[in-house]
């Protein structure tokens, strides 16, 4: 890999954490320029980095314009919700039926991790504790197929329902979530994702209104 490859993907990197984690807000311009000086890179690793997260579905191109992050409707989150639903119900009972004492033992760091950030307030550790222990879920379910479908929906989902406030409470979910998963209780883990699921989803609808009433 060379130098301009490994300078896109650190790119990439910053400014997708930059947008998930809401350091950079719908509709904030992306200016070549302005944050290759920031980075200390030349523009092209920026503009490579600036498409890829197009592909990504979280920054738009408009002509003749400066790029921005993609700003969402309602009606987003609202699908964006039944596709979170279809594919995580499934990784969530894959990984309570396959997962082994390893995988469980990575899951339980993700988690206490989690604990830790949301004990201390820090906002950004927390959410991508958060989200990590939500992804590690392909890992434990088993099935490369769902690795390569997870992909193409992961940035869009965690930036839509990973902008929570209620650190600890959402830790406590993912406690509750871990113990049902290290028991094998299926019918325990199917009623807890669907309830966290849904209420992800009501917290994300409720910043939009939020956001969009003023």
């Amino acid at each position: 890999m060379g130098d301009s490859e490994l300078e896109s993907a650190r790119v990439t990197r910053v400014l997708r954490d930059d947008i998930v984690l809401g350091r950079r807000l719908p509709g904030a311009r992306l200016v070549e320029r302005d944050i290759a000086a920031d980075l200390d890179v030349s523009r092209l690793p920026v503009r490579e980095a600036i498409r890829a997260l197009i592909s990504e579905g979280i920054v738009v191109s408009r002509p003749r314009s400066w790029a921005t992050v993609r700003e969402f409707t309602l009606q987003d989150i609202r699908d964006y919700a039944e596709v979170r639903s279809a594919i995580e119900t499934q990784l969530f009972l894959f990984a309570t039926l396959r997962h082994d004492e390893r995988g469980l033992a990575g899951l339980r760091d993700i988690l206490e991790r989690e604990e830790r950030a949301a004990r201390a307030g820090d906002i950004p550790e927390s959410r991508a504790a958060s989200g990590a222990f939500h992804e590690y879920m392909v890992l434990l379910a088993g099935n490369e197929m769902f690795v390569e479908l997870a992909s193409i929906f992961a940035t869009r989902l965690k930036w839509v329902f990973g902008l929570h406030g209620e650190l600890e409470s959402m830790a406590a979910d993912h406690r509750v979530l871990y113990d049902a998963i290290a028991s094998r209780d299926i019918e325990l883990v199917t009623e807890l994702v669907t309830r966290h699921l849904a209420a992800g989803t009501a917290a994300a609808e409720a910043r939009f209104l939020g956001v969009a009433t003023g």
